[in-house]
């Protein structure tokens, strides 16, 4: 692979909604400059980036993935990412990885929800942006209406660079604004080449209006051109692209490029406004990263001649292959079998191998310049948000703020006896994906896994499937309910056995009181003249405890109150510990049903983004899920609405919030603690929890 300095290199990240066009835009870009010798398809299954199993069966991209386009003697690093929120973990580590945001619209759809949330990611990471209208070729295609929700929805410092010729069956070539030219596609062209001709006459009037918003955006940014432009004077080509240059860097001009990326129309254009546009990595801030070991931090300039540092950005496991990782250099220069240190770790890793990516090919690569991005396989304890960097200056750059997993559900192994390489299977895939969360929850005895929609669990099981040899289904989350009392009462436990030889005896009288919520469990020794030996209290704790954990009334773990053991009896021979115990047992089961038992329910803060024509509906939902709406504010472009909602209403939450918000409103929540359940909601568990019990006994 040919050496790249960071002066000749771009990082872009391809990104927007699913179905818009990215992976499609990604190959035609690296098959019209020559870097990949295949011009691929996805309904074919043969796309450079989309070739996982899969994304191949699915038909859309599932993970990140890289390619390059060599053009005009630069390396545009392509870091095409997926479009769904459910792998919104991948596109923010593609914005994260890259320099600038190469967001793609489809010009039937226009802006969708997976648009605004990556234009968010990419304004939060302050990236130049650059939009392209893409499937200009398809049916209903609308150049102008996409435009004018860009400025909308997205932002209003977006201008079109190029308008279309035609639409839809019709689309033939595109005018650049800049250049006053038209190009004419050659039917059938498979590389972009194109006729540089007059514009055509009935396309003045438009292109003049056009021509002018531009001339006029693009001079308002500049103190000198805006005077000239006041003055009627002309300004040039090169002074145009400086000056939008300049705005992009400040985030003051977003410009807006058309083409069909199946068709390869517009590709060759892309390349050239990529490479006169985007910036080198050399041109960017130095990032400030942390000196392990203490809070000291540094800045890491782009430079062959600064220590290197880099960020694995991402993991993924290959068949064949192991672990491989991607990652981003921020400073230094990369050799092939160079010693690297992961400081987080406190472990040496070795970069043989040392690659670039085409899709699924890898390259080798002798040596990786400041800013480029590469691959590396086998990395013995180095996992995604890792820091690469020398022992001699040890440092961790800014992790990426990957969001938390939304929804969660059960699973259970098709086979018996598969419990254990499930465990193991959903281990190695969280290593891989940061959204992705796993745990056994031992109060209702289930595996749950935690991710970002259910789109994303499903993916995550079909791995585990291909991957591990396991199957494993979904099933409803068991509530982790607990049970409490709300009154007082006192009674005797009492365990008496005589079998012939040496008996059981143990004798207990204990008061129960309800505690405040949080407070736990309490346990008092009110035993006054011996009536129980010392010895034999503790025992007596135990057996309350291991009662309480069975529940009153469903089954679930009694918490918030206090035990006062007050009185009892024994026996010189027949008491010993296991006799107390059970004699504590027994006072629970008989003194906690007079104690008026309820059942508490766990709540969740939940907060619900939307657009604020959905609030209504939105509010409505949660009430009907028994939510307490606390309010809503403005955020973003919409409002966010505070609520508090029982977790037992939220399963499959996600599906139905996207179903009233047309796919534009998202959630989170986390657990705010437990409550009271509502006497009808709490006799539906405690009846449910009576016929599973009478169910077992028979099968017994």
């Amino acid at each position: 692979m040919k050496e790249y300095p960071s002066t000749q290199i771009r990082n872009v990240a391809v990104v927007g909604h699913g179905g818009s066009g990215k992976t499609s835009l990604v190959d035609a870009l690296a098959f019209v400059a020559g870097s990949s010798k295949r011009h691929g398809r996805i309904k074919d299954g043969s796309a450079l980036t989309d070739y996982s199993p899969d994304e191949i069966e699915r038909g859309y991209s599932i993970n990140l993935a890289l390619a390059h386009a060599e053009w005009e003697g630069v390396k545009i690093n392509l870091v095409d990412t997926p479009g769904y929120l459910d792998f919104a973990g991948d596109a923010l580590a593609g914005i994260h990885a890259a320099d600038a945001s190469l967001i793609v619209l489809g010009a039937s759809a226009g802006v969708e929800t997976g648009t605004e949330k990556v234009w968010q990611y990419s304004q939060a990471c302050e990236h130049e942006a650059i939009f392209f209208v893409s499937m200009m070729d398809k049916e209903h295609a609308d150049f102008a209406r996409v435009y004018g929700q860009i400025r909308e929805r997205l932002s209003p410092k977006a201008i079109p660079v190029e308008i279309p010729v035609g639409a839809g069956p019709e689309f033939r070539g595109i005018v650049n604004l800049i250049s006053k030219t038209a190009h004419f596609y050659q039917a059938g062209t498979k590389s972009g080449e194109y006729q540089e001709q007059p514009i055509p006459p009935e396309l003045q009037p438009t292109y003049e209006k056009y021509e002018n918003d531009l001339i006029e955006t693009v001079a308002s940014t500049d103190d000198a051109l805006v005077e000239r432009y006041l003055e009627g004077q002309e300004i040039s080509h090169e002074e145009l692209v400086t000056a939008m240059r300049a705005a992009m860097k400040r985030r003051e001009l977003f410009p807006v490029f058309c083409g069909a990326a199946e068709l390869t129309y517009g590709a060759r254009a892309l390349l050239s406004e990529i490479v006169e546009l985007v910036p080198p990595p050399s041109d960017e801030p130095p990032v400030a990263a942390e000196k392990w070991g203490s809070a000291e931090k540094v800045e890491l300039a782009c430079r062959d001649d600064a220590p290197v540092s880099a960020l694995v950005f991402k993991t993924v496991s290959e068949p064949h292959v192991g672990d491989v990782s991607l990652f981003r250099i921020r400073s230094g220069t990369v050799k092939n079998g160079q010693e690297v240190y992961n400081a987080a770790r406190s472990v040496p890793e070795k970069l043989n191998h040392l690659s670039v990516a085409q899709g699924r090919d890898k390259l080798e690569a002798d040596v990786l310049h400041a800013g480029d991005i590469g691959v590396i396989a086998k990395l013995r304890d180095t996992h995604t948000n890792d820091t690469l960097c020398t022992q001699a200056a040890p440092v961790v750059l800014p992790r990426i703020p990957f969001p938390e997993p939304i929804i969660h559900v059960a699973v259970e192994a098709k086979e018996r006896g598969d419990e254990e390489k499930i465990n193991l299977g959903l281990a190695r895939l969280a290593d891989e994906d940061p959204t992705f969360h796993w745990e056994y929850n031992a109060d209702v005895k289930q595996t749950w896994i935690h991710g970002l929609g259910e789109r994303h669990l499903e993916v995550i099981l079909g791995r585990l499937a291909r991957k591990f040899g396991v199957h494993a289904t979904m099933a409803k989350p068991r509530i982790p309910y607990r049970e409490t009392i709300k009154g007082k009462g006192e009674g005797q436990g009492r365990h008496k056995k005589q079998t012939g030889g040496r008996g059981q005896f143990g004798d207990c009288w204990i008061r129960m009181a309800p505690l405040p919520r949080g407070s736990g469990y309490v346990f008092e020794d009110q035993i006054v003249g011996g009536a129980i030996p010392n010895k034999f209290i503790p025992a007596v704790d135990r057996g309350i405890q291991e009662a309480a954990v069975r529940g009153i009334q469903a089954g679930y773990p009694v918490v918030d109150f206090k035990v006062e053991v007050f009185d009892g009896s024994y026996h010189t021979v027949d008491s010993n510990e296991m006799s107390f115990k059970l004699a504590g047992i027994l006072a629970f089961r008989n003194v906690s049903p007079t104690c008026r038992p309820v059942l508490l329910e766990p709540l969740a803060d939940l907060e619900v983004m939307t657009p604020e024509e959905y609030l209504g509906a939105v509010m409505g939902d949660l009430s009907a899920r028994r939510g307490q709406i606390l309010g809503s504010e403005p955020e973003g472009t919409g409002l966010k609405l505070r609520a508090v909602v029982p977790e037992a209403e939220l399963y499959k939450y996600a599906t139905q919030l996207h179903s009233l918000t047309q796919g534009r409103g998202t959630y989170r929540h986390k657990f705010k603690g437990y409550a009271e359940m509502p006497p009808d909601a709490a006799a539906k568990v405690i009846e449910a929890h009576q016929k599973e019990k009478q169910e077992k006994e028979e099968e017994a």
